[in-house]
């Protein structure tokens, strides 16, 4: 089996198992009590591609990358600890799993495709999924959640990014969200 095909499996599974999972009767009883209600979240992502242990990894290009101004072309896989505050030693709320890429010629525009995926507290285990365009060099900016799981369950929102930290030799960044996200 090819590795696209072992792709496509495994994908099916995760969506498939947690169905698997869950009775009807328990997703008519949650339906029957869900109110919906707005949380306020505030955590840094922390954006590593330097030292003995990088958060972020280039997984390709395109030919015109190198030479272009925005490195449009570039894809970069994810696994980047949120924290509570801005220090990389700050406590752990959870991780920012997935992709983004250069995708604007002529601006910095990434497509971020992640989940942020919290590990503690009170929404430890759920999930909340982002696909958008973050125009990063922009001072603040908007990026739509678009979903979730857990306790963020049909999700809808947004999160404001601020850049904290940049360098631009390492590629290393540290920006801070704050999410509104409506969920029942």
């Amino acid at each position: 089996m090819g590795r696209v095909a072992l792709l496509l499996v495994a994908c099916v599974l995760v969506l498939v198992m947690p169905m698997a999972n869950s009775s009807t009767q328990e997703i008519d009883q949650w339906l029957s009590h869900a109110k919906e209600k707005v949380t306020h979240l505030h955590f840094y992502f922390h954006d590593t591609f330097s030292g003995a242990n990088p958060t972020a990894m280039k997984i390709a290009q395109s030919a015109i990358t190198d030479k272009s101004p925005t490195l449009f072309g570039i894809v970069v896989m994810i696994d980047d600890p949120l924290t509570e505050g801005p220090e990389p030693t700050s406590k752990e709320v959870g991780r920012a799993q997935g992709l983004y890429g250069s995708s604007d010629q002529k601006n910095v525009g990434l497509l971020m495709g992640m989940n942020l995926v919290f590990t503690t507290g009170k929404f430890n285990g759920s999930t909340l999924a982002i696909l958008g365009r973050n125009p990063a060099l922009e001072h603040v900016r908007e990026i739509p959640i678009i979903g979730g799981t857990g306790a963020f369950r049909l999700s809808r929102g947004f999160a404001s990014l601020k850049t904290y930290f940049f360098n631009a030799t390492s590629g290393d960044a540290i920006v801070e969200y704050n999410v509104v996200v409506s969920h029942y």
